[in-house]
């Protein structure tokens, strides 16, 4: 009988171990939404790698109190429609307590009020619209907004390039059209004459009939508030025609099939993350993320590195209380409370919106390096 007795409060105990020891290990999910897939995988790509290395790392220290984190990749292809889906699926799982995407502004645009009404934090890496801090308080962001994105640029243009005619190309989609905005603004106040802005669609793949309007003004620069696909195409398509300007745009077209083009030679885009201007924190990241992934980092892995870094700081400091989360994130209110990355301090004004630096980066030699002249 007591043998049976202590083989009975064995297996208790046993089983009370493997049930504990299965809640312990259970993973604590962050889902990471943008497009894996697609036109614009390669801006994907970068976001993946970032939030795997840092993940690697978290779960490599211990995990958040013991327990591991899940990175969960959910493909939007950075359209409203498939980010409206993938935002509902992530607000209806109690166990998501913050998402960090998405990516492209019109795809976050779309997601956003899905997270507000479920009350779920989300921090994206990418997204600049300047509306999405305005329009939720569950919304953060650690990339800076196009207004002062366009601002910089025109800035840029005019007194380090001394442009004086310039044509705008822009899609129709919430980031280009908000960067054009921006960017005409201050060229008026700076007194930089807009010869002709032409919309295209994200379908666009000729642009000759446009092109040969412009060329007969004779601009300085054309500026593409868009991404690299069709930039591509039409800065190829220019230099077919003969024309001799610059082209300049913004960080969607910071992309390596940009590098294939040997058109592109000489093109300068904002960038919100530089090698050569970080410290030492910046260096140890892309040695790493060299020695993981074999290829350099582009800022979406730099600012997705970040943002995962600091929902697991939210996670760790306030557990899977959506709200409570949200209240962390919030708190991170000044540069003596920021979190300090490898894209620099982060801390988030009373709208979710940080306060970055623009860099300037461009292609030399089939490379994109630092360019010489930088803005301050």
């Amino acid at each position: 009988m007591m043998r049976l007795l202590l083989s009975i409060l064995a297996g208790f105990f046993m089983i009370s171990f493997v049930l504990v020891s299965a809640i312990q290990a259970e993973t604590i999910k962050i889902p990471v939404a943008s497009p894996f897939t697609g036109p614009l995988a390669s801006f994907g790509e970068g976001v993946k790698n970032g939030a795997l290395l840092k993940a690697d790392e978290v779960n490599a220290g211990g995990g958040i109190n013991g327990q591991p984190i899940e990175i969960v990749l959910a493909d939007e292809l950075c359209d409203p429609k498939e980010a409206a889906a993938v935002a509902t699926r992530f607000a209806s799982d109690p166990k998501v307590a913050v998402v960090v995407g998405h990516l492209c502004s019109s795809a976050t645009l779309a997601a956003l009020p899905i997270y507000r009404e479920a009350g779920l934090p989300a921090i994206t890496p990418a997204s600049t619209n300047p509306e999405i801090g305005k329009s939720s308080p569950y919304y953060f962001r650690n990339v800076y907004k196009d207004d002062f994105q366009g601002d910089f640029l025109a800035r840029y243009a005019k007194k380090k390039r001394n442009f004086k005619k310039i044509a705008i190309f822009y899609e129709v989609n919430d980031y280009a059209m908000g960067l054009k905005d921006a960017f005409v603004k201050q060229a008026e106040k700076l007194g930089l004459r807009i010869i002709g802005a032409e919309a295209y669609m994200a379908e666009t793949t000729d642009f000759k009939a446009q092109l040969t309007k412009f060329k007969m003004m004779r601009p300085d620069a054309i500026f593409i508030p868009g991404y690299a696909p069709q930039a591509v195409l039409l800065i190829s398509q220019a230099r077919s025609l003969g024309m001799k300007c610059a082209f300049f745009g913004g960080d969607g077209l910071d992309d390596a099939i940009m590098l294939k083009n040997p058109d592109a030679e000489g093109l300068f885009v904002t960038t919100p993350f530089l090698v050569d201007r970080g410290g030492a924190i910046v260096k140890e990241f892309v040695e790493r993320y060299r020695q993981k992934f074999t290829i350099e980092p582009n800022w979406f892995a730099a600012n997705t590195y970040d943002a995962v870094g600091l929902a697991v700081a939210a996670i760790t400091a306030a557990g899977l209380d959506r709200e409570k989360v949200r209240a962390y994130l919030a708190s991170i209110s000044s540069i003596e409370k920021a979190y300090q990355g490898v894209t620099g301090a982060t801390y988030f004004d009373e709208n979710g919106d940080c306060l970055k630096a623009a860099f300037v980066k461009v292609i030399k030699n089939g490379q994109w390096v630092s360019a010489e002249e930088q803005l301050k």
